[in-house]
């Protein structure tokens, strides 16, 4: 079981709220919007997947990780390596 299950009906809300926001992007570029105006709206957008991504990363550490890790063994050491790429993947985009 993922560790975002118990929240995934607001996990779903808040992606359709994204999309929601891609959609009126697009909807200002056919509109020929003003580009800061435009702008603005992709830095709220980005700042919704970010919020949304260490949301994620949040539980997925609560849950994936420490349940491997109290198991032990290899699978505990790919979980933490697992983790680490996505908070490197996160930092850099």
């Amino acid at each position: 079981m993922a560790g975002y299950t118990h929240a995934k009906d607001e996990h779903l809300k808040r992606l359709r709220r994204i999309e929601g926001q891609m959609r009126g992007l697009q909807r200002m570029v056919e509109e020929d919007k003003y580009c800061i105006d435009i702008l603005t709206q992709v830095s709220a957008a980005t700042r919704a997947l970010q919020s949304f991504s260490l949301g994620l990363l949040d539980e997925h550490l609560a849950h994936c990780v420490v349940e491997a890790a109290q198991k032990g063994g290899p699978g505990a050491d790919e979980k933490v390596r697992e983790a680490s790429e996505a908070i490197a993947r996160l930092v850099r985009s």
